[in-house]
């Protein structure tokens, strides 16, 4: 089983109580019936525990002992008289251990219900190293004396001081490097964490490797991790407390190499960071749009899908108080044949299960609306530890007698029969749990029987053996192949957007939820509680207690309603309700003769002569693009507080403002023909918007994460994004496709090592230039979609490049304040100039330009002379856009004090 193997040894932390630690083992003899003739001398190995005293034979068919040091009355040296405290000179003799109850475990090694024995009895240990006898007795006094102390809280603090003090006098073994020439990182203490127990010990990274090494040498002496085989790597929860790492070595496997809990948030936050900026060509961590997008496009199946929205909502198979959940999705376990064309066989997706039968849901409503705040409609959750092991007891029963005491659950109570679950799961006062990932996947053992485990008689007298399949299924194979099917159903595609807003989206918590049928109890959520406010050490153990056994709702990953899939291959644009609009794409005719090229020149001659015209406030946050159309009466913007502004020039009035998405818009354009603006969004998406007919027009959702800067040039769109990538897009005109919509093909992808910040083109289209986050700028040949050349030349971000009209130069600006000039043959950087304040945005005429400054100003430089010549003053805020028409006559410049200027040329 991938999600939780069997335990490899006899002894396992499973024989540990929750939140027991595993401290040291000793070679030693179990002398049964000490001083008399039937004295017997057990070999085996002697664990000493932060709650209890177990002892392993070397021979299975003895069982394991386990002693609670609760319910122990004396420990000390055997054959001393009265006392257990003081301890005799000599060396030799050994422990004894007075107590009133004792556990059997895995007689033979069978894995059954633990045997208990109770009364007043006497065992004695005695160790192959005699000297050690006086430090283990005085470690279990220690022990004892915590674990009889009245309150948990009070035990729990005593036991992390003696783990504490344990991790401070020891380190990292350095000869457990693979090699000598390593270089140490860091060293820090932490836990290596598996379903139910964790293990304590030491982390140590080198530029190579990551290791751990657990205090106690369990289960081996060493785990490492070369750097080089990560994949992703995960900060999570544990415990409700940021302290988790967990670290991949495969890309779609759910199951971790390893998941440590550090002390300290700082150590854990410092680990990932090491790790992340190591992994320079892998994504350390995925957002979960950029895989709604996958999901979207067909790229993972629904089961892929879910199973990294699992892993992104903290969910592993590490902690079963998180593990992952997966929903019901057929509803019929009684017909003969499966009907996967049926809507009928299939659950209904927008409800929780505690929704889905309805006079059972008419009840808690009745009580919903009698309880005092804070109210909650279900009183138990859909996954919690016990509900997870209740479905894989038959291939983890040693993780359930950890759970349950030693104990198996009521026969009756246990997994016994697919239908029956299910219609308990409908009908039950108390039982809404959803699935696990097992039920689509390829392994069948939790539902067979194959250890032969003796889990009890149910009350018609028959065994609890493998779980009864629906009539549907011949054998378990057959049925973990239908549920697949079911789940990657034309139906389930359709709806499975439904589910993931009650579970990991927007109907998981507040008014959405309470109209969703959907709340549980407010200990269930992240943020429920904080722990840190509680400071009686008893109520605070117990409040954690409860969180952990109870059930968590999966961190919130969506706060809009998730996109629906969609089934066909994923190369035009979604659909939308705007049926009878199409994106125009003829080009217009101009209302303007264009102008000479004297007069261009005689323009930029005067560009530092540009007075204020008139100035207007359109947006709430930061204007970040502008475009305008032919005839210059419409002005179209896109701001920071997502929306998108028409303005006229006629009326000086406000005509529209629509708004797309919940995040920024980043830049905008006219298509040819005035009929359509095309918006970039920080959400992934770029959106169409028809101007004639008033409303959206369709969405492309081309990215992983913002857009950041759109162009357009002769149906073909080229889109940056922070996902380090651009994209060419070549759209396809409506009448060639049979549909009322313009289709786009992805031509090419062109990869970079960090988000893209801003494109542009060369005139012909035949170049493009990027500017990233790291300050690289990278040259573009579009005919063969490769580098040309790629200079790191600012020390920040880049904010804004643009060709020469030649295409002979690119010129680019930066967050280091510096305004650089880099010749395309060459890739050489020819210039460089800096300003007091970075230069967002510019115009150029390859000789001349004009900048728009952090400080609100229009700068205006002369290349050729290499200085600045003029600073107009503009806005209050950044220039953050600015636009030019062809024939140079009109500028218009945006700011992050939301306004619009129109500036004009003084001859």
């Amino acid at each position: 089983m991938r999600y939780l193997p069997a335990p490899r040894f006899r002894f396992s932390l499973l024989l540990l109580n929750l939140e027991e630690y595993f401290f040291e083992q000793h070679t030693a003899h179990h002398i049964q019936h000490k001083g008399s003739q039937k004295e017997r001398r057990v070999r085996g190995s002697l664990k000493i525990c932060s709650k209890s005293v177990i002892f392993e034979p070397d021979a299975i068919s003895q069982p394991i002992i386990k002693i609670p040091l609760r319910d122990c009355i004396k420990i000390g040296k055997h054959g001393e008289n009265g006392t257990n405290r003081h301890f005799a000179k000599a060396k030799s003799g050994g422990i004894s251990l007075i107590f009133s109850q004792v556990y059997f475990i895995k007689e033979h090694n069978i894995v059954a219900p633990y045997k208990i024995e109770r009364g007043r009895m006497e065992y004695v240990f005695e160790l192959d190293v005699s000297g050690k006898v006086e430090d283990v007795v005085e470690t279990l006094l220690q022990l004892h004396r915590a674990s009889c102390l009245d309150k948990l809280g009070d035990q729990t603090a005593m036991i992390t001081a003696i783990l504490q003090s344990r991790l401070a006098r020891t380190s990292f073994d350095k000869n457990r490097f693979q090699s000598v020439s390593e270089k140490l990182h860091m060293e820090c203490k932490a836990e290596m964490v598996t379903p139910l127990v964790t293990n304590p010990g030491h982390v140590c990274i080198t530029d190579t490797t990551l290791y751990f090494q657990p205090l106690n040498g369990y289960p081996k002496p060493v785990v490492q991790i070369t750097l080089q085989d990560v994949c992703r790597i995960y900060k999570r929860r544990h415990g409700l407390m940021p302290l988790g790492l967990e670290v991949f070595c495969t890309e779609d496997d759910l199951c971790s190499d390893i998941y440590l809990k550090f002390y300290d948030p700082q150590d854990r936050d410092e680990l990932y960071f090491y790790i992340a900026t190591y992994l320079e060509h892998h994504v350390a961590e995925r957002t979960a749009e950029s895989y709604t997008l996958q999901w979207q496009r067909g790229h993972l199946s629904n089961y892929q899908y879910l199973l990294h929205l699992n892993n992104l909502a903290d969910r592993s198979c590490n902690d079963l108080s998180q593990y992952p959940v997966f929903p019901w999705i057929i509803s019929d376990y009684c017909s003969s044949e499966l009907d996967l064309s049926n809507p009928g066989t299939f659950r209904d997706l927008g409800k929780p299960v505690g929704a889905l039968n309805k006079e059972r849901l008419e009840r808690l409503l009745e009580r919903y609306q009698e309880m005092p705040e804070p109210k909650f409609m279900y009183g138990s959750h859909y996954s919690s530890p016990g509900y997870v092991l209740f479905y894989l007891v038959r291939i983890a029963p040693e993780y359930m007698l950890c759970l349950q005491n030693g104990r198996f659950d009521n026969a009756d109570r246990m997994f016994n029969s697919i239908a029956e679950t299910w219609k308990n799961c409908l009908d039950g006062a108390t039982d809404f749990k959803e699935l696990i990932p097992e039920f689509y996947g390829d392994d069948v053992s939790f539902l067979v029987n194959s250890l032969k485990l003796d889990l009890g008689k149910r009350q018609g007298g028959q065994m609890v053996d493998d779980v009864e399949l629906p009539p549907w299924a011949r054998s378990p194979e057959d049925f973990l192949q239908k549920s697949k099917e079911a789940l990657e159903s034309n139906y389930v595609s359709e709806h499975l957007h439904e589910w993931i807003d009650l579970v990991f989206g927007y109907k998981q918590k507040g008014s959405e939820a309470v109209g969703a049928h959907n709340v549980f109890h407010p200990l269930t959520y992240e943020g429920g509680v904080d722990l840190n406010s509680i400071e009686d050490p008893d109520e605070k153990v117990a409040m954690l207690t409860q969180i952990l056994e109870f059930g968590q709702t999966p961190k919130q990953l969506f706060v809009t309603p998730h996109p629906q899939r969609i089934t066909e291959n994923f190369k035009s644009l979604p659909q939308t309700s705007c049926d009878n609009v199409s994106i125009a794409d003829s080009p217009g005719e101009e209302s303007f003769e264009d102008l000479t090229e004297e007069s261009k020149k005689l323009a930029w001659n005067n560009i530092a002569k540009l007075q204020l015209h008139e100035q207007h406030k359109l947006h709430k946050e930061a204007v970040t693009g502008i475009a305008v159309s032919c005839n210059g009466s419409s002005v179209f913007t896109t701001s920071q507080d997502n929306t998108l502004k028409m303005f006229s020039t006629e009326s000086k009035m406000l005509q529209r403002s629509i708004s797309f998405s919940d995040m920024a818009l980043s830049s905008c354009l006219l298509l040819p023909g005035d009929a359509t603006v095309i918006s970039s969004s920080w959400d992934n998406n770029v959106y169409f918007y028809s101007i004639a007919f008033g409303r959206s027009q369709g969405t492309l959702m081309g990215h992983d994460d913002a857009v950041s800067k759109i162009c357009w040039h002769d149906n073909r769109l080229y889109s940056a994004s922070w996902d380090s990538t651009v994209k060419v897009w070549s759209s396809v005109p409506a009448e060639m496709t049979g549909t009322k919509r313009h289709q786009f093909d992805l031509l090419a992808e062109l990869e970079h090592d960090v988000s893209v910040d801003t494109i542009s083109l060369n005139a012909a289209s035949t170049l493009l230039v990027s500017g990233t986050r790291e300050g690289k700028v990278t040259i573009w040949d579009l005919t063969t979609a490769t580098i040309l050349h790629q200079i790191p030349c600012h020390s920040g971000t880049v904010c804004d490049t643009a060709f020469s009209p030649d295409s002979r130069h690119v010129l680019s600006t930066g967050e280091d304040s510096c305004v650089n000039v880099i010749d395309v043959q060459t890739g050489m950087l020819i210039s460089s100039m800096t300003s007091d304040k970075p230069q967002r945005c510019f115009i150029w005429d390859g000789n001349t330009v004009l900048s728009g400054s952090q400080s609100g100003e229009l700068l205006v430089w002369d290349l050729l002379g290499g200085k600045l010549c003029e600073r107009i003053q503009g806005h209050k805020g950044a220039v953050t856009c600015i636009w030019m028409n062809e024939q140079c006559s009109s500028i218009i410049t945006g700011g992050e004090d939301r306004k619009i200027m129109f500036w004009k040329l003084q001859y």
